[in-house]
């Protein structure tokens, strides 16, 4: 099957839309609820509302199975899912934000809950799409579409907040919602060819799933995936409360933020580029190793009073080489995926690599609030979480390089 401009077009907006609300929870938010005086311990755990992307496997296998065949089986999935999350972004905008913020945190978890459960229809719809030498560009396709949606849900909006509002925030966010759902309906989902689990049994998908988690080296494989990221959200979850604590304000954050989603959306391109020329596990190496110098640069800048210039800079830094891991990463990960149960496949390895990265948020958040650590030591401790994940590539390069599982 040919990937087509138009297919890698539906991708990334549908990565897009789902990549909003995590945005918005993880810059937006942590960056209002410090400046309303929350402790950082408490907005260590604010990633709790994102307990969807790590269960979603749970319920993988219902969306794996059953769909409309009329409107497609990925589509009869993907459409309610942005009909709820434009709905629910639309009731946000009228929650008075100081007065009933249980609320508004309850409304950002079903927004998670809603693109969490759209994200595994569209993997599925990505597996079905992509052929193994395609997997560099329509994972490109993918980070860079939701690296666009973060941007906005907590770069671009929340740099506009203080001139639109939260409401304005919201409604924004509803609005982009209803317009990629628009794009959605009138896509047409390729008729699916040969097996599916549409056509398996129950008994059938759990022992193919059961098959691959026991298959040798899959521990280590979902070692590799769950660590890969926990040093830098160690780091992460503490860098933006830590602009706030040095006096920067959210219009500085923001446009910050911006410049960091454009050197993301650069280097996720930079890592589907080299993901396609030379070995999956070579282009996640090569990529983990050049995160680890602006996680030192977070170090170095809670060492003193740094110029605004060098936090840009780290910044940028941070989010290209991140931004070219994850998307060498996840091309990996889909290198691994058994096709006939794509979507559940995969969901379990992003659920893993979402599972792995949470104790990060509240670990760094104990440290500081409650240990009484600096900055400087809790980003001292991400490099070295991030360290010790390049010595899994050892044992992983003893085996074979990424294949697709075989299909009988």
């Amino acid at each position: 099957m040919k990937l087509s401009p138009s297919k890698l077009g539906l991708l990334s907006a549908l990565y897009f839309v789902q990549g909003m609300p995590f945005g918005f929870q993880t810059a937006a938010l942590s960056v209002y609820l410090r400046q309303q005086g929350v402790s950082v311990t408490a907005i260590g755990f604010i990633g709790l509302l994102s307990l969807p992307w790590m269960l979603k496997v749970f319920w993988a296998p219902i969306v794996d199975r059953y769909g409309n065949g009329r409107m497609g089986r990925r589509k009869s999935w993907i459409v309610p899912m942005q009909a709820s999350l434009a709905a629910t972004c639309t009731l946000a905008a009228f929650v008075p934000i100081p007065g009933a913020l249980p609320v508004l945190l309850g409304l950002v978890f079903l927004m998670n809950l809603f693109a969490a459960t759209q994200d595994i229809a569209v993997d599925g719809l990505a597996v079905d799409l992509l052929r193994p030498e395609e997997l560099g560009l329509g994972n490109t396709a993918q980070v860079v579409g939701y690296k666009l949606g973060m941007a906005t849900g907590g770069g671009l909006l929340l740099s506009l907040s203080d001139r639109i509002g939260w409401q304005g925030v919201f409604l924004t966010m509803a609005a982009l919602s209803l317009g990629v759902l628009g794009v959605t309906l009138a896509a047409r989902e390729p008729a699916q060819t040969g097996d599916s689990a549409a056509r398996m049994t129950w008994r059938e998908i759990t022992a193919r799933l059961k098959g691959a988690v026991l298959s040798p080296g899959t521990p280590m494989l979902l070692l590799f995936i769950g660590t890969y990221k926990l040093g830098e959200t160690v780091s992460d979850v503490l860098f933006k409360p830590f602009l706030v604590d040095l006096g920067k304000t959210s219009a500085q954050i923001g446009t910050w933020v911006l410049f960091g989603a454009v050197a993301s959306i650069l280097g996720s391109l930079a890592g589907g580029l080299l993901a396609t020329r030379m070995p999956l596990l070579g282009a996640v190496a090569v990529t983990a190793t050049l995160r680890l110098f602006p996680l030192i640069g977070r170090w170095l800048l809670a060492q003193g009073a740094p110029a605004d210039m060098a936090i840009a800079s780290v910044i940028v830094a941070e989010d290209f080489f991140g931004g070219a891991l994850t998307t060498a990463m996840f091309a990996f990960m889909m290198s691994r995926v058994d096709r006939r149960i794509g979507a559940t496949h995969f969901t379990l390895f992003a659920s893993v690599e979402v599972v792995g990265k949470s104790p990060g948020g509240p670990l760094g958040g104990l440290l500081v609030g409650q240990a009484h650590w600096g900055y400087d030591q809790a980003f001292l401790l991400g490099v070295g979480l991030s360290v010790a994940f390049l010595l899994l590539l050892l044992p992983l390069r003893q085996q074979k390089e990424a294949a697709p599982h075989p299909t009988p």
